[in-house]
């Protein structure tokens, strides 16, 4: 019984991560989702489930199968279009999905190669391994299956069990406790270093998309990397470190020089990551609107001459805004063509987010 209760609930998630790929573009520009990062399982919609329910009804019914049909007669209706019923209609079914769930669909949907580090694993974290059984430990470490065969085992040979009411008490004999030991578990641990142009030009509409495509962005990379973590940094003329919250939600004004951000990325890579002991990653999302042509071609030796040799990847989003020149994409595609760590995208509307994901990761970085 316990079996086949497992085999329905295999078969069930994978009718639900059939509808989750089918949908994917959809729920990669839900918002809404953004709010549950946090934590481990995230409540998705999908449409097409039904739950297995009983249906009950009377044996008078007229339709197919009642008494004789006539050549032309329709099928599974009843006649005229009536009035609006008061039934229940078909209500979207809400099904629990972990980030790490969502995070294999999308890489199996877009056909993204599995990362790999760059170098060796150099880090090393202590574990704890379970690795046998021993006849004394802490309860909470008890392996309570063997310690109650042991005491059925002990109650049956000495003619105690008494099968109409059947009650095992354990002895001290009994108990078996797992036993464990501390390993070295070699893991590579990245960082993903976030810039976004936050001057008079990127709007509330701006942000939701940098706020998608940096969702998904890590949820990849989370799903490829044991030990991860992410610094955020803003910027008009001037950068500034801030925390996630404030990277999502901050509003204001003025003009932009690009060359801020990456001068502040540079000082928290040269600081903190050693690219012998970390994967770094650097992703910018902005308008394209910069001070200068001039300031546009700094970021590009900023990146050639310190940066780029550092790095698995340089990501560039370009998001769509009216206001905006959207001249520094091409300025990057001139001075940085034959830089393979640079990689550049277009987003103009949220759907465009799926096709982004896809071009900064097919190379597997």
């Amino acid at each position: 019984m316990v079996l086949q209760i497992n085999n329905d609930h295999q078969r069930f998630r994978k009718i639900v991560k059939g509808r989750i790929r089918e949908d994917l573009r959809k729920f990669l520009t839900r918002e809404e989702l953004l709010g549950r990062e946090g934590k481990k399982y995230i409540s998705i919609p999908v449409r097409g489930i039904d739950l297995p329910h009983f249906r009950y009804g009377d044996n008078n019914d007229a339709g197919v199968g009642k008494g004789e049909g006539k050549p032309g007669d329709t099928v599974g209706e009843g006649g005229d279009q009536g009035p609006g019923g008061e039934q229940e209609g078909r209500h979207i079914l809400e099904v629990e999905v972990s980030l790490e769930e969502l995070a294999e669909i999308l890489g199996e949907e877009l056909e993204l190669p599995r990362i790999q580090p760059r170098g060796k694993h150099r880090i090393t974290a202590e574990k704890d391994r379970y690795t046998g059984i021993r006849q004394s430990g802490p309860e909470s470490l008890r392996h309570f299956k063997r310690t109650f065969r042991r005491a059925l085992r002990r109650q049956i040979m000495s003619g105690l069990y008494n099968p109409d009411s059947p009650r095992i008490i354990f002895e001290r004999q009994d108990k078996i406790y797992r036993s464990w030991k501390t390993v070295l578990s070699p893991q590579s641990n990245a960082v993903i270093i976030y810039m976004m142009d936050v001057s008079g030009s990127m709007g509330d509409e701006q942000k939701e998309l940098v706020r998608l495509e940096a969702f998904w962005i890590d949820a990849w990379l989370r799903k490829n990397y044991q030990g991860i973590e992410s610094r955020y940094i803003v910027h008009d003329v001037r950068a500034g470190e801030v925390d996630r919250e404030t990277f999502f939600r901050i509003r204001e004004d003025g003009g932009t020089r690009i060359s801020s951000a990456f001068r502040l990325a540079r000082e928290l890579i040269d600081k903190n990551y050693s690219p012998l002991d970390w994967n770094i990653y650097l992703f910018h999302f902005s308008d394209g609107d910069n001070s200068s042509e001039s300031d546009s071609r700094e970021c590009c030796t900023l990146l050639k001459e310190n940066l780029l040799e550092n790095l698995n990847m340089f990501g560039y989003c370009q998001v769509a805004s009216a206001y905006g020149s959207g001249n520094f994409i091409n300025v990057v595609h001139d001075q940085l063509s034959d830089a393979e760590a640079v990689i550049t995208s277009r987003v103009n509307t949220k759907d465009d987010i799926y096709d982004s994901i896809k071009t900064f990761f097919s190379p597997g970085r």
